[in-house]
């Protein structure tokens, strides 16, 4: 019998394309405890001449100390996914009186890069604007995604000094500086991705990676690392046939080489969805040590 052989970038596309419809399916909105509330589509700022938006989920009791707050970054390849997607995360957060806020932003078939990443860092920037308006401190935000959001969180975590990432979305007296990143399964260095006819890749950046070289590197996290570049959590399957795990081993490297605070977690047979309650775990300590004030630690 005849067996055809697939391509290889056809055999990735599609790999890819179903890891995005099934986190489209599981984004569709959970039941939430019943001791948080959410505050739907808020808009944030504009993104190529519309309106962005985000959900706000926080503790229908609020402390009485300004909280802090977390920023979740759907993924699904930059070209799939929304805003409820982050809601399963921002509701265990908003149990533990963190802010919980899932935001969306533009999409690759919309706009190309760094549209995407100028949309997370005015939602950042909204956040701080807010602050007292939301109960929030301004001092404590953090920013955590998957995959294609696991990018745009290190990239948000590694840019606070790049004004030409930042855009024009509103809000530009407030900066878009996090104060933690946990990025999971996310691609770092686009250049040694492996497969630069990567369809997702190429419709990020608008081509081939060897045709926007200095754009490829702008989009990659580690091309921006400082040693005042913020604490990262970086959660990676070693069996993930998405986004290697040498993505995550380079991220971590790229930190330790210029002394800032990284922590590798390599999730042994984990795919690209690496979740578990060891994951779950790592994930609330780092954010309770470098979310937390000294007096809600005591």
């Amino acid at each position: 019998m005849l067996q055809l052989q697939m391509p290889c970038w056809i055999s990735v596309w599609l790999a890819l394309w179903t890891a995005a419809a099934t986190q489209v399916v599981a984004q569709a909105p959970p039941r939430l405890p019943t001791e948080i509330e959410v505050v739907r589509d808020i808009e944030f700022g504009q993104g190529g001449g519309r309106a962005l938006k985000l959900h706000l989920v926080r503790p229908k009791e609020l402390p009485t100390e300004p909280m802090p707050a977390i920023v979740y970054i759907h993924g699904g390849g930059w070209t799939g996914g929304n805003r409820d997607g982050g809601l399963g995360h921002a509701s265990q957060w908003a149990r533990r009186g963190i802010l919980g806020a899932s935001i969306e932003y533009r999409l690759s078939g919309e706009a190309k890069f760094p549209a995407q990443i100028e949309d997370c860092k005015c939602a950042i920037r909204f956040l701080r604007a807010k602050a007292k308006e939301y109960h929030l401190d301004p001092d404590r935000i953090a920013v955590c995604g998957h995959s294609a959001g696991g990018h745009l969180s290190a990239l948000v975590g590694t840019s606070a000094h790049l004004p030409e990432l930042e855009g024009k979305g509103g809000w530009p007296e407030f900066s878009s500086k996090v104060r933690a990143v946990c990025a999971i399964s996310g691609p770092a260095d686009f250049p040694t991705w492996g497969n630069e006819a990567h369809p997702a890749v190429r419709g990020l950046l608008g081509g081939l990676v060897t045709e926007k070289p200095e754009l490829a590197a702008l989009a990659s996290p580690v091309t921006h690392v400082q040693k005042s570049t913020p604490p990262f959590l970086i959660i990676h399957g070693d069996k993930d046939d998405i986004v290697p795990v040498s993505q995550g081993r380079a991220m971590h490297a790229a930190l330790e080489k210029v002394g800032a605070d990284s922590t590798l977690l390599v999730v042994e047979g984990g795919n690209h969805h690496p979740y578990s309650p060891e994951t779950g775990k790592a994930m609330n300590e780092f954010f309770e040590k470098h979310l937390r004030s000294k007096a809600e630690k005591k």
